[in-house]
Formats: C-alpha cells, sequence, structure tokens
C-alpha cells in the first residue's frame, strides 16, 4: 500500500520534480544514486569488472547485487511509510541508493569503493538541498528579537517553527509551514520561525533540543505573550520526542488553527471596542483558591 501512495503521489507530482533535476543538488543526487547500475551496463567499462556469474558475464547483475538492490528497495518502501512530502519520498531513495552504491563498489573493488565513497563526502560538504523559496507570511527571529516581539502584545497567538537547516526533517516540512502562514495568517494569528542551529541559546530558553538523537527537530510552539500553550512533538522524560506526523491537516486539528483564524477574522471585521480575549485560560483549581482567601480573611 505504501508503494502505492508513493508512486500516485510521484506521478502526481512528477511535472514539479521534472522541475527539480534543473538544479545542480537533485541532478548530481540522482547520478550518483545510479552510479554503480551505469558502471555496472556501461560498456568499455564492465568488461573490466569481477563478476561472480556462471557465464563471467562482467556487464550483468550477479545474485549478490541483486539481494542487495531487492534489500535497498525494502528499506526505502519502510521509510517511505512515515514520508510525508515527495521531497521526503526522494530524499529517502537518494540516501539509502547511496549506501547501498557504497557497498556494491566495496564489494567489486576496494579502489572503486574509495572513491564513490570519497565523492559522497565531497557532495555531503559541497552541494546542499535547496531552501524553500515559495511565498511565505513568516517571521524570522534572532537570538535578540524572539523574545521581545513575543511578549509584544498578549492578545497576539504565535505558531513558532524552531528549525536548523541541517535537518533534512525541517527541510521537508518547510513548504508546509509556509502554506500555513498563507492560509491561517491574520491580524492576531502570526508564524515565526527561528534557526536553533545558529542560535544555540534560544533553544535552552525554550527547552528544545537540537540534537539529532532526541529527534525535537522541527518543534512547534503555541505561544501567547510569550507564554506556551502548547507544543509538537511532545517529550518523553529521556528527552526524547514522541512520534509525531508533521502533516497540514494535523497541524491545523491539534492547533485548532480554524477556530483560531475565525474567532480574529471576526474581532477584526466586527467590533473595533470588543477586545479579543485570551487564549490562555486560568485554572479552575487556582480561581477556588483566590477566592477562599479573601473569605478567610474575614472571618479571621
Amino acid at each position: 500500500m505504501s508503494l502505492i501512495r508513493g508512486l500516485v503521489s510521484t506521478l502526481y507530482h512528477l511535472p514539479k520534480i521534472y522541475k527539480w533535476f534543473y538544479r545542480p543538488y537533485y541532478l548530481l543526487s540522482l547520478l550518483m544514486t545510479l552510479a554503480f547500475p551505469l558502471v555496472r551496463r556501461c560498456p568499455g567499462l564492465c568488461e573490466h569488472l569481477p563478476s561472480q556469474r556462471e557465464d563471467n558475464n562482467s556487464c550483468a547483475f550477479d545474485w549478490r547485487e541483486v539481494e542487495i538492490l531487492m534489500f535497498l528497495s525494502a528499506i526505502v518502501m519502510m521509510k517511505n511509510r512515515r514520508a510525508i512530502t515527495v521531497e521526503q519520498h526522494i530524499g529517502n531513495l537518494f540516501l539509502f541508493s547511496k549506501v547501498a552504491n557504497v557497498v556494491l563498489f566495496f564489494r567489486v573493488d576496494l579502489r572503486l569503493g574509495l572513491l564513490y565513497l570519497s565523492l559522497c563526502v565531497v557532495f555531503l560538504i559541497t552541494c546542499k538541498p535547496p531552501i524553500h523559496m515559495g511565498p511565505e507570511y513568516i517571521t524570522y527571529f534572532s537570538d535578540s528579537t524572539i523574545d521581545e516581539e513575543l511578549q509584544r502584545d498578549g492578545r497576539e497567538t504565535w505558531i513558532v517553527e524552531f528549525y536548523a537547516n541541517w535537518s533534512p526533517e525541517c527541510q521537508s516540512f518547510a513548504p508546509i509551514f509556509a502554506d500555513l502562514s498563507l492560509n491561517y495568517s491574520c491580524l492576531g494569528l502570526k508564524f515565526g520561525k527561528v534557526d536553533i542551529g545558529q542560535y544555540g541559546a534560544v533553544a535552552e530558553r525554550y527547552n528544545v533540543n537540537p540534537s539529532p538523537l532526541c529527534k525535537q527537530l522541527p518543534s512547534l510552539l503555541l505561544l501567547q505573550g510569550g507564554r506556551e500553550l502548547m507544543r509538537r512533538p511532545l517529550v518523553d522524560k529521556k528527552g526524547r520526542a514522541i512520534g509525531w506526523s508533521f502533516t497540514e491537516e494535523n497541524i491545523i486539528r491539534e492547533f485548532n488553527l480554524n477556530e483560531i483564524f475565525q474567532k480574529y477574522k471576526k474581532l477584526s471585521k466586527g467590533d473595533k471596542s470588543e477586545k479579543p480575549k485570551p487564549l490562555l485560560q486560568e485554572d479552575p483549581e487556582e480561581e477556588e483558591l483566590e477566592e477562599e482567601e479573601p473569605e478567610s480573611k474575614k472571618d479571621k
């Protein structure tokens, strides 16, 4: 089922994927993904490669290479079950194909394996995934501006994404967050982002661990007046993120975006003298305690 869903999603976004390969990152990734099949099947090169086939045909895959490629297909399908966007599907395919290529090249010849591994390291250092450059209504914070901006007006609600440029999950989530900002930004509901890879102190203040082992990136926080109302993903006692899917539908449902947007939209069109009610609500137990205290003082 996941394979069918991935194929349908790929075919639907085929015009978009076609344009991606005009970019050096995707074009080079595709060439490195197909490196071993191209070398194994290329006339003039394949004749010099060793083979374990009974017919000694060095221009065809042997049984062990077919086994490795089948295992690669299974791994990619398993990883893509949790993929949300087409970028994540393609990214998983590129990543695990390169790993399989390293194994295949080392198996054929140590020199070819070292050469391909060196190319992968150079590619990783020099080629970065393209950053989302589409339209968006997002404020980018720095270490010195985030606290002041979030606390400026206690009636404003902010959804802030804590991200890092090196994180593939953050890169895949960028277009989703941009679409949400276009659809739901209004006078009282705003969207912001802060790069905690660059501003580590912000991560500490808002209790977001940027370590890849904790898997807390990206993190979405709903704040009002600088106070946190909720966040996704949640974090367990060991500091690891509890699995949560960053789909547009999940974010709209969990953060009640439709309800918040409609509330601020009515206030902006309605009576200006009416003050918007804050989303923060005091704990009813605390209110009861406050009521009991003056009564006890009167009794005394």
